[in-house]
């Protein structure tokens, strides 16, 4: 593979360093910003270019690495110039390859390659690709040819159907980016209990990294630990009461989350009734009245 890049943000950089080191050759970058084209060029050994037709002519596989509302744009502009037995690949993990609406009257063949991974930064992100999953989409042709090299890096490959591409980017967007919202929370309760900012995201950092290390070990089930796990139906009502009353933004939230979890606890724990917690977070329960024996003292005295 003699691998172009049309566009040098964080994907096209860390793919492009990527590629250099596991032995694929990257013949360089175009990107509308010279300077950017110009910096990755030099990231990965490779060359800037000044127009598309030369990146072009020079690579057998082009990687459209630009933001997702710019893809057809660039297609349209790809389109018109020598492609013919190429292959165009776009990186976005929510589009399909349709976006090469009129690949094979070209004589060209289109895919969707995503990496499954977040890319924070444009020098450092290559260095956790190995271990990224890849899904691939697109046109039979050279499909083989195309996941067979990036197996041959190391990484695992999984083919979609371009109609589970929405679904797909879905699942991807509410582990990685739901989780930085889910943090955020986290954070600003704590803030509520006297941390200042920093220290609640410092405070944050070994549960979830630990967390997210179980669950990337041993997966969701086996991972599972807190009140729900533990049935204690106790705590879930302290919770609920204290988001009623100081985060009601959160509450409905809360309460779906933990539906979840207790269908993961209930796998976990076939033997354990779960009933109570099931009524507990399907309702509002979370009154003085409906409190255990042992809170409600603690309640009226407050």
């Amino acid at each position: 593979m003699k691998a172009g890049f049309i566009g040098a943000g964080k994907v096209g950089f860390s793919l492009g360093k990527y590629f250099t080191l596991s032995g694929i050759t990257v013949t360089g970058y175009y990107s509308r910003d010279i300077d950017h084209a110009s910096e990755a060029a030099g990231f990965t050994g490779s060359r800037c270019y000044k127009n598309l037709k030369d990146l072009t002519e020079d690579s057998d596989t082009l990687f459209i690495t630009v933001p997702d509302s710019a893809i057809v744009d660039i297609w349209k502009e790809l389109r018109n110039l020598p492609i013919k037995n190429k292959n165009i690949c776009h990186c976005s993990g929510s589009i399909s390859s349709s976006a090469f609406f009129d690949a094979k009257d070209k004589g060209a063949f289109g895919y969707s390659v995503h990496p499954l991974y977040a890319f924070s930064d444009r020098y450092e992100s290559y260095k956790g690709l190995q271990k990224a999953y890849f899904t691939v989409e697109g046109d039979p042709a050279n499909l083989p040819a195309i996941t067979g090299c990036i197996k041959s890096l190391g990484n695992n490959v999984v083919i979609v159907d371009k109609a589970n591409k929405p679904l797909y980017h879905l699942a991807a967007a509410v582990v990685s980016n739901c989780m930085a919202a889910l943090a955020d929370i986290s954070r600003e309760m704590l803030e509520k209990c006297g941390f200042n900012r920093d220290e609640a995201i410092k405070a944050m950092a070994p549960l979830i990294t630990g967390n997210a290390n179980s669950i990337a070990n041993v997966g969701p089930v086996r991972a599972l630990t807190g009140p729900v796990e533990r049935n204690d139906t106790s705590t879930v009502i302290s919770h609920l009461k204290i988001l009623s009353e100081k985060f009601p933004e959160s509450e409905d939230l809360y309460r779906h989350l933990t539906m979840r979890l207790i269908d993961i606890a209930e796998t976990k724990h076939p033997d354990r009734d779960y009933t109570a917690m099931k009524n507990i977070t399907e309702k509002c329960t979370a009154s003085v009245s409906e409190l255990p024996s042992h809170m409600k003292e603690k309640e009226r005295t407050k």
